[in-house]
């Protein structure tokens, strides 16, 4: 290994590479036509009922233009719907359709499945251990900003 391969860094974009690949080509082989990060917003909505676009973005850890495209986008396929916040005119509370339920139904236990081709090598114990690192490091790193 290269001295720039073995920094955190470059590791997390790698494995990042990796989740996006194995996703992507486990979800198209079984009949899907989503991305992580929409599918991802599809479970936080399912989570938290009445959600709003600023919620998810949270929920998500993605930037809020960001999740107003994803969220266009997943009513585009008929797979979210969007309201006015009779509290907050500006705000859209998002929830999923009937589509959208069923989707985040079938695809949950295949997303759940393929979480250790993620992660191809580790045996169980340090699978559980890099999960737990990764959270850690993810939620220090989520208060420093």
């Amino acid at each position: 290994m290269t001295h720039v391969s073995r920094m955190p860094g470059h590791l997390i974009r790698r494995l990042h590479q990796i989740s996006t690949h194995v996703f992507m080509t486990r979800t198209r082989e079984a009949g899907f036509d989503l991305t992580p990060v929409q599918f991802a917003a599809l479970d936080a909505i399912r989570e938290s009922p009445g959600i709003d676009q600023a919620g998810l973005a949270d929920a998500v850890a993605k930037d809020r233009a960001t999740i107003g495209a994803v969220a266009d986008r997943l009513e585009q396929k008929g797979l979210v719907s969007r309201k006015v916040n009779a509290q907050d005119k500006r705000a859209r509370i998002l929830a999923l359709t009937d589509e959208g339920e069923a989707l985040v139904a079938a695809l949950k236990p295949l997303v759940e499945e393929l979480q250790t081709d993620i992660l191809p090598g580790l045996d169980e114990t340090e699978y559980q251990l890099f999960v737990e690192l990764a959270a850690k490091a993810a939620r220090t790193a989520g208060s420093v900003g």
